[in-house]
């Protein structure tokens, strides 16, 4: 129970429901037995009865005995779980550093590692993961033992690396370069999401209204779709919207529905070049470090000398952003039909969004707030081989109705298989290498500092002063599905090119104000909002339920996004606005806006667009 990484498997969920399982079991057999001593109640043979009392609930073992049975039950199968880890390959890698998990170490071990450091693959899977007390050369160990690996199973070396820093140097090779010096044809380049970042902190605050507009201009000033993608994903959008009798819809709207996800899976991008995108960006940040970059109350989105200077170091990172000759970005993993339309599911492996995404869940590898250097790394251990399998079952093999994680017995079936039937057991299943050396983990760490890994109790039922405690305020959602990172530099889709003004026009011209782009999606980088192109006019509200079934008799109303509907939207929107002043809300007020509100929701419960534009 404590081996699956979703939610549930912090020690003290195992224990809460042990512990019921235990209890109704026990209740169920204090029935049975009282419920076979009742009818002897009534018998005048004996007088009067003389029962014993059923026995009371044994006790079940406490979250330390069950967290040192875990911890040993990993060590002990310590060099599988390494082999699985340590087979592991690619050909485009992702190299990324994080904070958060290192504050969870206790014990001897607190305090001593500055950065978890992780490489992966383009399908999502862990290479290596190593805790270090410092970046730069604290890695070059890690650098030997990917490479060593490598060239010891025969493999092909990475073509492409994606890193946060470290991707180009003024003078010779970067030092990532230099760092796997043996792989000759390993082109370095840097995160496209960690770029737009560092424009990002030359805002004057995120939460400004026209940050999330920026942001998605960025995107698409170093993004392009590409047009026979879009096309096939407009064609599926129409047909879905046509089945459910929408009636007919402007293509504005239509990209306006189409968002982010849809289009990073069946829509191919690629850059624009050093030159274009140089141009754009510069204009991008002409246009809204002017006035056109100011919100209602003049506050301005971008602080112009930092603004200014981060462009002025940045600039030399556009070469390192664009995409690498002659080599393919994308992979096809499916099909999916949509309205009719039979659309193509790809996997792209340009940028490290997907190692960011892990960090999320790496953290919560470790259940609780701190565990000592033995538990860290059984948890960690534990965490990374089946995260790893989890992605080559999804990516690379697709659903499978056997889950198991163990590779000893697996192995021992197949063997067996193929000597009885002829044939292996599951043709999927391929055994891993052997565990190249290579150190994970605190191992890494304690190599650096000179210590020794904590030995696991060998008897926990005696003694458990190793074990932390672990509260049930620290329990926290460990899933892997339910929290997802928006990538932000997925560009949003326009109905115009919004580049095609800032290619042909001055940089005070103003950006285009289109519906679709305005009403941006929101990410978790910024909180990117709705902004209306301009605030139609609202109609005088209805006086009574007679005026609205007057409306009603007159025809539907279609609304600007093709929707029906409007009617409703106006008469909520321009109730809501007049009530903007009041200090209070009677019983008559509150039942009228939910009577209103649940009108539109009626007629029209898609049309969310619609509202936002009319409440602006």
């Amino acid at each position: 129970m404590m081996r699956e990484r979703t939610l549930g498997n912090s020690v003290t969920q195992p224990f809460k429901k042990l512990m019921e399982q235990h209890s109704e079991a026990w209740t169920q057999r204090v029935l049975q037995y009282l419920t076979a001593c009742e009818p002897f109640t009534r018998s005048s043979l004996v007088q009067p009865p003389v029962f014993a009392e059923p026995p009371l609930l044994p006790a079940i073992p406490k979250p330390k005995w069950l967290l040192a049975v875990y911890a040993r039950d990993v060590l002990g199968r310590l060099h599988e779980v390494k082999a699985k880890i340590t087979s592991v390959f690619g050909c485009v890698l992702k190299m990324d550093s994080t904070k958060k998990i290192t504050k969870k170490l206790a014990g001897a071990a607190a305090g001593t590692a500055a950065w978890c450091t992780n490489v992966g693959n383009e399908h999502g899977q862990v290479l290596v993961s190593v805790l270090s007390a410092a970046e730069g050369h604290g890695l070059d160990p890690m650098a030997a033992g990917l490479m060593k690996r490598y060239r010891e199973a025969g493999e092909a070396a990475p073509k492409v690396m994606y890193v946060d820093r470290d991707c180009c140097s003024q003078h010779g090779q970067s030092p990532v370069k230099i760092m796997f010096r043996e792989w000759d044809e390993l082109e370095v380049r840097l995160d496209i999401w960690h770029f737009m970042r560092r424009f990002a902190a030359g805002v004057t605050t995120e939460a400004h209204p026209l940050y999330g507009i920026f942001m998605a201009r960025l995107s698409t000033c170093i993004f392009q779709w590409d047009p026979e993608d879009v096309a096939a994903l407009r064609q599926a959008k129409e047909g879905e919207l046509a089945a459910k009798k929408t009636g007919h819809i402007s293509q504005t709207a239509l990209s306006a529905r189409i968002n982010r996800r849809e289009l990073a899976l069946h829509c191919r991008r690629r850059t624009r070049g050093v030159e274009e995108t140089t141009c754009l960006i510069g204009k991008l940040l002409d246009h809204f470090d002017s006035e056109h970059g100011k919100d209602t109350l003049g506050v301005p989105l971008l602080d112009h000398e930092r603004i200014q200077q981060i462009w002025k170091e940045q600039q030399k990172h556009v070469q390192c952003i664009q995409e690498p000759e002659n080599f393919p970005l994308y992979m096809k993993t499916g099909t999916l039909k949509k309205g009719s339309v039979e659309l193509c599911c790809y996997r792209c492996a340009r940028g490290s969004t997907s190692l960011e995404s892990f960090h999320l869940h790496l953290n919560r590898f470790i259940p609780g707030t701190s565990a000592s250097d033995a538990h860290f790394q059984a948890y960690l251990l534990e965490g990374l081989m089946r995260w790893n399998d989890d992605r080559m079952e999804s990516t690379i093999k697709g659903a499978s109705s056997i889950r198991s994680y163990g590779s000893a017995m697996r192995e021992a079936v197949d063997r067996l298989s193929r000597a009885v039937l002829g044939k292996p057991w599951d043709n999927r299943y391929h055994p891993p290498g052997a565990y190249t050396g290579e150190l994970l983990g605190i191992e890494y760490l304690y190599s650096q500092t000179g210590k020794t890994l904590t030995p696991v109790l060998q008897n926990p039922e005696e003694e458990d002063r190793l074990v932390e405690e672990v509260d049930d305020e620290d329990l926290q959602d460990e899933g892997f599905e339910e929290e997802i990172m928006e990538d932000i530099t997925v560009p949003v889709l326009y109905e115009d090119d919004p580049c095609r003004d800032l290619r042909n026009s001055p940089s005070s011209s103003p950006l285009p104000q289109s519906p679709a782009s305005l009403a941006e999606p929101s990410t978790s980088a910024g909180g990117e909002g709705q902004l209306p192109s301009r605030a139609p006019s609202v109609p005088s509200q209805p006086s009574d339920s007679g005026d609205s079934l007057s409306v009603e008799a007159q025809g539907v109303v279609i609304g600007p996004d093709g929707i029906a509907g409007w009617d409703k939207v106006q008469d909520l929107a321009a109730y809501l606005v007049g009530l903007r002043e009041a200090p209070y809300l009677t019983d008559l007020q509150v039942t009228e806006a939910i009577q209103l509100w649940t009108s539109w929701m009626l007629i029209n419960s898609a049309s969310t667009t619609s509202l936002d534009i009319s409440l602006s």
